[in-house]
């Protein structure tokens, strides 16, 4: 199987985007404040949009199965409060659960949760476990920095956000470490906060005993790492400045990267200086890079070709990115394809 780890409902009907609309006027009129009843989406309205984007997509690639969460950039955890967020975390989290039952076969859910800048990580416990025991989901994806590209919230290994992790282990499922929109205009959303966020995990992951504390805690840091695989001597070095141990041993148990890296060359040194058995096949397709590469005529996030053509795979190895690997690192999707019978 090819299974894509890093999937995003980045193409749902336009009635998921004038309800969040109507959401954000609430905050100034709170007359205007809609319900979840008040979102109505057909099963037709989303076959449309994933047949003609997504999934025709995953069907021309290859590719057999994607896990599904919310649209990344619209999560936006810095507008409104709780309550907004978690409203919002609702519908979203239902829609892709509405993919996943519509299309069993081709897509599994991973949850957004309602987060929110100064409120404790534990709010949205309630959340995780509905998405877990009700819609299957098999990840969640965790923002680091709820405000937006501030940073006001503590690092990863902050106590704080134990009880997430708790919850997490006991569960036995991984968080994709993925920000959301910058608000701040140093930081453009796609192409500095999404990246500078993933570099910035892994060290704080580094500069910590957070996996001490949490033996079976999983994180998948996205884009391929940020800066990560290209300064790993610098990571390695500093590894070694803090007294920790190896990389090896202090976090590859624990941290993976998926492909989401859209250059030859830069999969080419992801596969070189990664462990194969850290890397886990993602496309993030009709996503921040939707546009074909002129040098090669092809879609920038057509990331199979790479990991293809990259010298630095045996065919064993490519097993393991495109599906081992993801079985492993998310136990709950293995379950569910032994029980298709894949």
């Amino acid at each position: 199987m090819i299974i894509d780890v890093h999937g995003h409902y980045t193409t749902a009907p336009a009635a998921l985007g004038q309800w969040r609309d109507l959401q954000m006027a609430g905050l100034q009129d709170p007359r205007r404040t809609p319900g979840a009843a008040d979102l109505r989406i057909s099963d037709d309205e989303i076959r449309e949009t994933i047949e003609n984007n997504q999934l025709r997509l995953m069907r021309e690639r290859g590719l057999d199965l994607t896990v599904f969460s919310p649209r990344a950039s619209f999560m936006a955890h810095h507008i409104g409060d709780f309550e907004t967020s978690s409203a919002w975390a609702e519908v979203c989290n239902e829609l892709c659960f509405r993919v996943s039952e519509l299309y069993p076969a081709h897509f599994v859910p991973a949850a957004m949760l309602p987060q929110s800048p100064g409120v404790d990580p534990r709010s949205c416990i309630t959340e995780l476990v509905r998405c877990v025991e009700q819609y299957g989901n098999v990840a969640i994806n965790l923002n680091p920095d709820p405000s937006g590209g501030h940073w006001s919230a503590p690092p990863l290994s902050d106590r704080s956000w134990y009880p997430i992790y708790e919850k997490m282990v006991e569960y036995d499922i991984p968080a994709m470490v993925h920000v959301s929109t910058s608000c701040n205009a140093c930081f453009h959303t796609t192409g500095a906060h999404y990246l500078n966020a993933d570099t910035t995990a892994f060290m704080q992951c580094l500069d910590s005993a957070l996996f001490q504390d949490f033996p079976s805690l999983r994180f998948l840091i996205p884009h391929g790492g940020g800066a990560v695989p290209y300064h790993w001597g610098r990571f390695r070095g500093l590894a070694q400045a803090l007294n920790k141990p190896l990389l090896e041993a202090h976090l590859l148990n624990n941290v993976f990267f998926d492909t989401c890296v859209y250059h030859q060359a830069g999969i080419d040194l992801l596969s070189r200086v990664i462990p194969v058995k850290n890397i886990l096949f993602a496309s993030e397709m009709v996503g921040a890079v939707r546009g074909i590469d002129p040098q090669t005529g092809h879609y920038f996030d057509d990331t199979k070709r790479y990991i293809e053509a990259t010298p630095h795979l045996s065919h064993e190895d490519r097993s393991q990115v495109y599906e081992h690997n993801a079985r492993r690192v998310f136990p709950r999707l293995d379950a569910i394809l032994q029980r298709q019978g894949r």
